[in-house]
């Protein structure tokens, strides 16, 4: 492992897991960033052995799980989480149009889209959305189009000089990340893990969960997602509350991988708060 590692993270400059990157890259004195253009990206570049960390959102107090990081997690070997880290999520509307209604699109990435839905639909119900691959690239609409608006950070509006047109756009937005490597850990608040039951059929699910209803170990997140294998055929992710370096998780994990046919063991790690710098040195 090198000493100042290459650490990947969904790009350009401004985007929320710029900021998380930044503060987690604080630990070592010349870290070498990897902006990259997807969330895919960012996790394969750490499968490949191109980056030594990257950092990906995996939830969002609005808008739910990003399957894209739950699905690839489950396709990919070796990989495991190294830290949560929670960010509170600031959007705003950066526009060159003086007044709303000369506003024609919206730009931005599709969860930023969705957690601000009900402002647009309230103050531009007619103005369609537009998908773009991360909050910061969608500046580049506003830059060469008038009557483009875009959805990102206070951060990224200032780095490339475009106005706010208007401010806090969702209310109580909190997106949690994890830090993704190849080291697996023991210790930690939470553990997440994958699997999948042998076959669909009734109780296979409840016999899974129940290990950890005997063993009085709290689940903070459950969910399924398709395995892109067969119509009907799911893995279930979930978060538990404490470390599996802990005997009754332990014992919990062991009994589990009985009834499992796939089951993958993403490590054990704590969760930190990030404060929401004033700026970030680019």
């Amino acid at each position: 492992m090198f000493a100042d590692p290459r650490i990947a993270y969904l790009g350009p400059t401004g985007t929320n897991s710029e900021t998380v990157a930044h503060r987690f890259g604080e630990r070592w004195e010349r870290p070498q960033w990897l902006p990259t253009s997807t969330i895919a990206q960012v996790l394969h570049s750490v499968a490949q052995g191109e980056a030594d960390y990257g950092v990906v959102p995996v939830e969002n107090s609005l808008e739910g799980s990003v399957t894209t990081t739950l699905d690839l997690l489950w396709r990919l070997p070796d990989l495991y989480i190294q830290q949560g880290l929670i960010l509170p999520i600031a959007h705003v509307l950066i526009s060159h149009c003086s007044e709303m209604n000369q506003i024609q699109r919206v730009y931005s990435h599709p969860q930023a889209l969705g957690q601000c839905q009900y402002w647009l639909e309230e103050h531009l119900p007619h103005v369609p959305w537009l998908p773009t691959r991360s909050t910061s690239e969608a500046l580049q609409y506003v830059q060469r189009e008038p009557a483009a608006a875009a959805i990102a950070s206070p951060r990224a509006a200032e780095l490339a000089h475009l106005p706010v047109l208007a401010v806090d756009l969702a209310a109580d937005n909190l997106t949690r990340f994890w830090v993704i490597g190849t080291n697996p850990h023991r210790q930690g608040s939470h553990t997440t893990l994958a699997f999948s039951v042998p076959e669909n059929a009734p109780g296979a699910l409840v016999r899974a969960l129940a290990h950890f209803a005997q063993a009085g170990i709290n689940l903070s997140r459950i969910e399924s997602r398709p395995t892109r294998r067969s119509l009907g055929e799911y893995f279930f992710s979930v978060d538990l509350e404490g470390a599996q370096c802990q005997p009754r998780i332990a014992q919990a994990l062991a009994a589990l991988a009985q009834e499992t046919s796939c089951l993958r063991n993403y490590g054990s790690y704590t969760i930190a708060p990030v404060e929401m710098p004033a700026a970030l040195a680019e």
